[in-house]
This record gives C-alpha cells, sequence and structure tokens, in this order.
C-alpha cells in the first residue's frame, strides 16, 4: 500500500489507536487518508482546525440492548448501533444492516464511507449509520416485527427528519422499514414522514428507491466506461450478491445490452452462461425470499449451481468485461483482482460499500482499469432517499420516470465531480481519488464555515 505522509501517517495512528480491534474502519479511513495528503498540502487552514481528526471521531455513537420474544415465547437479546458521524452538511443519513456479523467497528465504517457518499450526491445530508447484530434470515413476521419494534423503542429517540434519517441496508428491506416507522409513529403520535426512507409507496416511499443503488452503480459504470468510448453493449458482466442491489444492477445492465452470466449469495454461484434470467431470478428473491439454488433448480440445464464457490473464478472460464461487486466489504481480494485483469476486464464499479479489498483496488489502479468506488458507484440509494425525504417534505409524490431521470443527472454530477478533481490533482481516471477529494473538501469547508463543531 502507499505510504502516508509522515503527518498523515500521525493521524492515522491515532485513529488505530483510538479505535481498537475495528479494521474495517481502520480500513476506510486510510484509503481516505491516502488521497487527501496533497489537499491539506495545499490548504493548512485544514490541518490548523484538525479537520481530520474530527472527521475520523464521531459526533454520537450510540450501542443499546434490544430484547424480543420469539414465536416459542423466548426472551431474545441483540445489540442495537447508531453512529451519528457527521452532521456538517445536513441531518445524519444511512442505513440500518441487520446481520449476525454487524459489530460497532462495522458501523463505523459504513458511517465514515457515507459521509463522503453523501457529500458527492450535492444533496444536504450529512452521514451516519447503524444496524444490529439480529439476523433476520429465517425469521417469521412476527418474530421480524417485534423485533423491530423493540429496537426502534429505544432508537426513536435519537431520530428526526432534521436530526437523523435512517434507510435499509443488508437484512432491512421494506418490511423491516414498514414496522420500523409504525412503532415511530405509534411511540412519537406524528406521522413524520421524513424520519425514515426506504419506505412503502403507501406509507410515503418514492418509486425508484427499490431500483436505486443498482441503477445508479449502472449509470455511473456507464459513464466510466464513455470516457473510453465503450459501453455495457456485448458485454460479459458479473454481478456478486442477488439482494436488491446485484438485482437492480443486473436489470439496467441488461437493458443496456449487457449479458449479465452470473450472480451469488452466502452459500454459493449460480452461472447461467445464456445470461441471467432477471424476472425468474426477482421472483425467487423478492417475493419468495429463496436463494439462488432455487433459481438455479428451476433453470434446470441451463445454469450451474456451485455451492459455496467464489464467483470471481467464472474470470478463469471466460472472459468477463465488467464486474459489478455488490455483495458486502472485502469480498473481492488481490487474487481475484489479478483474475479479472488477467481475463480482459476492462471496469469494475462497487455496489456495496468498500468489497474490493486495498489490495484489489490497487491492482485495478495499476492495471489502469476503470475503477469506481462504493462511495460513488453506489450512491444512487442515498441519493434517492434525499429525493424521498424532499417528497415527504413537500408532501408530493413523483413518477417513475421523472425520479429515475434525477436519479440518472446526480449518478452523472458524481462522475463529473470525480473526474473533474481528479483531473485538477494530477490523477485523470482515478475515481477513487477523485471521489476522496470531492467529498472530503465539501464537508471539511462546511465545518471550517460552522466553527469548533
Amino acid at each position: 500500500m502507499p505510504e502516508l505522509e509522515p503527518r498523515i501517517q500521525k493521524i492515522y495512528d491515532q485513529v488505530v489507536r483510538r479505535n481498537i480491534s475495528e479494521p474495517e474502519f481502520h480500513q476506510a479511513a486510510r484509503e481516505v487518508f491516502e488521497s487527501i495528503g496533497r489537499v491539506i498540502a495545499k490548504k493548512p487552514e485544514y490541518a490548523e482546525a484538525s479537520i481530520l481528526e474530527r472527521l475520523c471521531e464521531p459526533e454520537r455513537q450510540i450501542i443499546f440492548r434490544v430484547p424480543w420474544v420469539d414465536d416459542k415465547g423466548r426472551v431474545r437479546i441483540n445489540r442495537g448501533f447508531r453512529v451519528e458521524f457527521n452532521s456538517a452538511l445536513g441531518p445524519y443519513k444511512g442505513g440500518l444492516r441487520f446481520h449476525p456479523t454487524v459489530t460497532l467497528g462495522t458501523v463505523k465504517f459504513l458511517g465514515f464511507e457515507q459521509i463522503f457518499k453523501n457529500a458527492l450526491t450535492g444533496m444536504p445530508i450529512g452521514g451516519g449509520k447503524g444496524g444490529s447484530d439480529f439476523d433476520p434470515k429465517g425469521k417469521s413476521d412476527g418474530e421480524v416485527m417485534r423485533f423491530c419494534q423493540s429496537f426502534m423503542t429505544e432508537l426513536y429517540r435519537h431520530l428526526g427528519e432534521y436530526t437523523d434519517v435512517p434507510a435499509g441496508d443488508i437484512g432491512v428491506g421494506g418490511r423491516e422499514i414498514g414496522y420500523l416507522f409504525g412503532q415511530y409513529k405509534r411511540i412519537t403520535n406524528r406521522y413524520e414522514s421524513g424520519v425514515l426512507t426506504g419506505k412503502g409507496l403507501g406509507i410515503g416511499g418514492s418509486l425508484v428507491r427499490t431500483e436505486a443503488t443498482g441503477y445508479g452503480l449502472v449509470y455511473f459504470a456507464q459513464e466510466m466506461l464513455a470516457t473510453r468510448r465503450e459501453s455495457f453493449a456485448d458485454k460479459k458482466v458479473l454481478v456478486s450478491g442477488s439482494g436488491n442491489v446485484a438485482l437492480y444492477a443486473i436489470k439496467k445492465a441488461q437493458e443496456l445490452g449487457a449479458d449479465v452470466v452470473a450472480c451469488s449469495d452466502s452459500s454459493g454461484v449460480v452461472y447461467d452462461a445464456g445470461g441471467l434470467d432477471f424476472e425468474l431470478l426477482r421472483h425467487i428473491k423478492e417475493d419468495e425470499r429463496g436463494r439462488v439454488a432455487d433459481y438455479a433448480a428451476r433453470r434446470g440445464s441451463a445454469s450451474v449451481y456451485r455451492a459455496g464457490d467464489n464467483l470471481w473464478t467464472i474470470a478463469a472460464e471466460t472472459k468477463i468485461d465488467i464486474a459489478l461487486p455488490c455483495a458486502t466489504q472485502n469480498e473481492l481480494n488481490g487474487h481475484d483482482a489479478k483474475l479479472l485483469i488477467e481475463n480482459g476486464v476492462i471496469a469494475v464499479a462497487e455496489g456495496a460499500n468498500m468489497p474490493s479489498t486495498p489490495e484489489a483496488a490497487h491492482a485495478f489502479d495499476e492495471a489502469k482499469v476503470l475503477f469506481g468506488p462504493g462511495k460513488a458507484a453506489n450512491a444512487g440509494g442515498v441519493a434517492t432517499s434525499a429525493l424521498e425525504m424532499q417528497q415527504n417534505a413537500s408532501r408530493d409524490s413523483w413518477s417513475f420516470d421523472y425520479t429515475e431521470d434525477r436519479l440518472a443527472d446526480i449518478m452523472r454530477g458524481i462522475h463529473v465531480r470525480c473526474a473533474d478533481t481528479s483531473e485538477q490533482y494530477g490523477e485523470p481516471g482515478n475515481y477513487v481519488l477523485g471521489a476522496n477529494i470531492s467529498g472530503f473538501t465539501q464537508v471539511a469547508n462546511a465545518m471550517l464555515a460552522m466553527g469548533l463543531i
């Protein structure tokens, strides 16, 4: 990994000491630190005001107990988190993740990334994140509802449309958001639609919000490809994951002429050489809450299911042009990156938060592969959440086409900010550099303008 400038290294060492045993947070911080030394050299006022140190310390960290009762009448206990990281640009905004691997360190890394992601959208939203080590997989609707109600009974006091606005993430979809919003309304006696985003259409949700992160990812990748006079047409694509982001990345890539041949879940990989059947996959994943193994079983000989396999090894069997990692952090490592590079990948865009390890990201950079980091490429979800907040505030409801056009404009704007900034700092096409510097300067300038916050 690139060495940090001495004064930046000193701050990074302090971050590690103060946040011991939180490697994902360390990783996210270091990636930003690698980019912004040159910014601080140009603008010493950032160093004088300790902007970096302040950025790395959340404004508020909330940890709480979540007791709930399962269908057998047993009391179960989980842990809840909300890290309100930075509100210089607006109310804290970021999803809730329900997954057994969630820890404070996970939430802090996600919240830190969210600061810069939200800044890149150009919308007035700050950065935050939350969640629980609760696993909704295998739970009944009643169990999920009781957990969500208990979770919100504690969290509600920290939320508000001008304070902190959560949304969904892994394990938190429309069902969970509905239960959370219902409990918030019940406790507060207020129909405050703008306090949560990702809601169902009947309770103040926005059209396109379901599709937004996946669609936005493909829009961003499309803009990257256009810089080399390329497009999705006739390109062979791998998409990791099969949740909300992956599904709608598959759909939009196919609409643009791509041949998406594989996706995955935590149990294995499905490879469909003739191209994935999106409608069948969507039905199994969204309507039935099924697995990719179920998709393969119904597709029969048209597809192959590989239990426990690594999606990226498919690049060794067939040339892959575009990779869209949409599952989880650090899923694509240096070896996987080398395999993709050796087999002709021209673009990688992250649909998840930090799915590429530092080794993978540096390998793509050295090979001159177009690489869109998650804080830029997967910002479509939070951008559309901000559009949902606008609709809630104005008691309005926009059409699908109008909202999608707004999303496409925002993603084009993010690409322009990243591309222009990378060129300004002497590394055209380095979207990691461009995203980090552009996001950082927006937040840093707001913090300076507000004094000591």
